[in-house]
């Protein structure tokens, strides 16, 4: 059984502290396109605690949405949080998480984070077991988000014998 008409990830949604600054770093260092934006969100009543979980009087200064590579989109919002913000959470947090992004060549793309000021989180990793063949490392963003690189270009171990495969944004096809 499967969520009726369900076709896949539209988007990942994520808060950051300065929308310019997350801006310039998704546009000029990532290459994500900014597609388009909305205005702030504001309530007097309910709305914004019913809808969104937060505090009833906390505002949307701002959401920008942007594609990154062969269709990830990415929903930025910036808020003015009536009852503060938590700090950004751990990976082993109650949600807790990363971004990772595909790239053809890790040691390419790891240097130009570097030459761009970014800060990698040690040295590339070669995975074991199952996903043999692949590298990752993480990185973090100028406001503290973890994203990580990962490539296998010559797949992962598992392939050989899997009856479904993970997605690929190198072949959204399979």
């Amino acid at each position: 059984m499967a969520l009726p008409g369900v076709r896949g990830l539209d988007h990942i949604g994520f808060t950051v502290p300065d929308l310019d600054e997350a801006h310039a770093f998704l546009v000029d260092v990532l290459g994500a396109i900014h597609v388009y934006t909305l205005d702030a969100k504001r309530s007097d009543d309910d709305w914004m605690a019913v809808h969104l979980g937060v505090h009833p009087r906390t505002e949307i200064r701002e959401i920008r949405f942007y594609r990154l590579g062969f269709g990830t989109n990415l929903e930025v919002f910036q808020y003015d949080s009536a009852d503060g913000q938590a700090p950004q959470p751990r990976n082993s947090d109650i949600g807790g998480h990363h971004l990772a992004l595909y790239v053809d060549d890790m040691d390419a793309a790891v240097s130009y984070l570097r030459e761009h000021g970014i800060e990698i989180m040690g040295d590339p990793v070669a995975s074991a077991g199952a996903s043999a063949g692949q590298r990752w490392v993480y990185f973090r963003s100028p406001w503290g988000m973890q994203f990580e690189l990962v490539s296998f270009p010559t797949g992962k171990a598992y392939e050989a014998t899997a009856a479904t495969l993970l997605w690929h944004p190198k072949d959204p096809s399979r």
